[in-house]
């Protein structure tokens, strides 16, 4: 133990390497901007893709890496699929993420 830091607990190797994932996986504006509009509510890909402004293609691609790494849900309905993403985590980080950006800006 470190003797200026009392009761000090480092991560483990497994924890932190998650961490870096899902920050490495939310370094991307695009997927950004999907999991903001997700945390407003349920949508389909191409109300996404107008939201975002991109391919309908690009952002199932995002979404695809988002519902791996659990962060987004589907919910198919007939030939669509619905996402959602109601993770009080998720929207603590972008909150904070985004609050941050617009302080340093």
């Amino acid at each position: 133990m470190h003797e200026g830091i009392p009761d000090f607990a480092m991560p483990s190797e497994q924890e932190v390497r998650r961490a870096a994932d899902s920050l490495r996986l939310l370094a991307d504006p695009t997927r950004i901007k999907i999991l903001w509009a997700l945390l407003q509510g349920e949508t389909s890909v191409a109300c996404l893709a107008e939201l975002v402004g991109a391919a309908p293609t690009a952002v199932s691609q995002h979404l695809a890496k988002l519902r791996l790494a659990g962060l987004v849900e589907g919910r198919r309905e007939g030939t669509f699929i619905y996402y959602t993403a109601e993770s009080a985590h998720v929207r603590a980080l972008l909150t904070e993420a985004l609050g941050q950006a617009a302080v340093t800006t």
